[in-house]
């Protein structure tokens, strides 16, 4: 069933906070909402994400077609970076970097899964690199813990957000789920290492 007019709208709005400032799905849904309908009374039908993303989509291939490659291609270098440092915590990425949808506005999200998360912080500790510590809804709806620290790329100018949302490692088999049009939510490191490596055309 085709979504309403309104849903529709408010999917378009949220997309462009979401390109243009580096929203979240869940904000930037919430916000559309207020700046489409501010005086519609009662519960607004707000978009599904998948509706949401098919408009980040289109406004990139609009809007951002010339610049966007390259911003993703920073990000995900970025990530693969962090999840090469934090290897023995099975890292996965997840959100906008790895569906392809991140501009040089989006953070990195990194799903970690370990043992006990006390030692992602004593490796980061370790390593000398300062965070900051906070909580996000996890995959299946439960409160996680996310430690963020920040980096940078040569080919972006503003500093890039690495948000590294800790697991049980038991959790692991829950996070390979896929999503309602059959794509993985997040990857490993070798699945990050062939996003960035292009292949080769002498490989038949």
């Amino acid at each position: 069933m085709p979504p309403s007019p309104l849903t529709a709208e408010i999917a378009a709005a949220a997309a462009r906070l979401i390109v243009e400032e580096g929203m979240e799905y869940g904000p930037a849904k919430r916000r559309a909402a207020k700046l489409v309908a501010p005086r519609t009374r009662g519960p607004v039908d707000l978009p599904d994400n998948t509706l949401v993303e098919d408009e980040v989509r289109a406004y990139i291939d609009l809007f951002c077609a010339d610049t966007q490659p390259g911003e993703l291609a920073a990000l995900r270098a970025v990530a693969l970076r962090w999840m090469l440092r934090l290897g023995e915590f099975e890292p996965h990425l997840t959100g906008a970097v790895w569906n392809g949808t991140a501009t040089r506005h989006s953070d990195v999200w990194i799903n970690l899964f370990c043992d006990d998360s006390k030692s992602v912080e004593i490796g980061l500790l370790n390593l000398r690199i300062p965070y900051d510590v906070g909580q996000t809804i996890g995959f299946r709806g439960e409160t996680v813990d996310v430690l963020t620290v920040s980096d940078h790329h040569d080919a972006l100018d503003q500093p890039v957000l690495v948000h590294l949302s800790l697991y049980d490692r038991d959790d692991l088999r829950g996070a390979l789920r896929r999503d309602a049009r059959g794509r993985a939510e997040r990857g490993p490191l070798a699945a990050v290492q062939a996003l960035i490596t292009p292949p080769d055309p002498t490989t038949p």
